[in-house]
């Protein structure tokens, strides 16, 4: 008991610290988020506080106010630290891949599928909903890496559907903050072992392309192949 006792003093101030932090970071973006959460708090204690002396509960309505109140800015101070974070990663190389990291339980992802030279990327995320590619960079440059990793898919998975989702403020792109709501929106098709099978077919294939001997890109100019190397039948 006394191990588990010191453990959560222990937590304690790594929550507070945190939680700290966040307020720091977050109104770093938001300079208003003091304002927003004391009126949020004040508001729905006093509502609630004045309803009691009106039916002639008050002490009652005040702890029930006092609990409300501090989910109320709990839930406010979470929305408003995720928009904020969301603003800070928005334009970001990378931003769309640790959005995918946080979608939640059941989804895998693998950044950086798929890159060209201009730095336009394609995560790739499997959960029930299949196989979502997530492209960030040049909206009319990434069509081609789509179109070549969505090809890829069809041909290693095809019984597995296969989204495709391009991260940006234009017509028919999904803004950053609304990432993972259209990934949880995107309807189950597949159970927990055929996400187990995709997965492990995509990692078979991922481990095939990284074990390869040949160089990848073009070989250099006057480059031998070793004399141990295999011949010829």
């Amino acid at each position: 008991m006394a191990r588990k006792d010191n453990a959560a003093e222990a937590a304690n101030p790594g929550r507070l610290k945190q939680i700290a932090l966040t307020y720091k970071m977050t109104r770093k973006a938001d300079n208003k988020i003091g304002l927003v959460l004391a009126g949020v708090f004040i508001i729905t204690f006093g509502v609630l506080l004045g309803i009691g002396f009106v039916i002639g509960h008050p002490i009652y309505l005040g702890v029930l106010g006092l609990l409300l109140a501090f989910l109320a800015t709990a839930i406010i101070f979470g929305r408003r630290a995720e928009r904020a974070a969301f603003g800070q990663m928005e334009g970001q190389p990378g931003a769309a891949a640790a959005v995918l990291d946080n979608v939640g339980r059941g989804w895998t992802t693998t950044p950086a599928v798929a890159m060209n030279r201009s730095q336009d990327v394609v995560h790739r995320a499997v959960g029930k909903a299949g196989i979502v590619l997530v492209a960030e960079g040049n909206p009319n440059r990434v069509k081609s890496l789509l179109a070549a990793e969505k090809k890829k898919m069809n041909r290693i998975v095809a019984d597995v559907p296969v989204h495709d989702v391009v991260v940006g403020d234009g017509e028919g792109q999904v803004p950053l903050k609304k990432l993972r709501t259209t990934m949880l929106k995107f309807p189950r098709v597949l159970t927990g072992p055929q996400v187990t099978t995709t997965n492990d077919r995509l990692r078979a294939l991922g481990d095939l392309m990284s074990n390869m001997p040949l160089p990848k890109g073009p070989m250099p100019k006057g480059m031998r192949m070793p004399k141990g190397g295999p011949k010829a039948r």
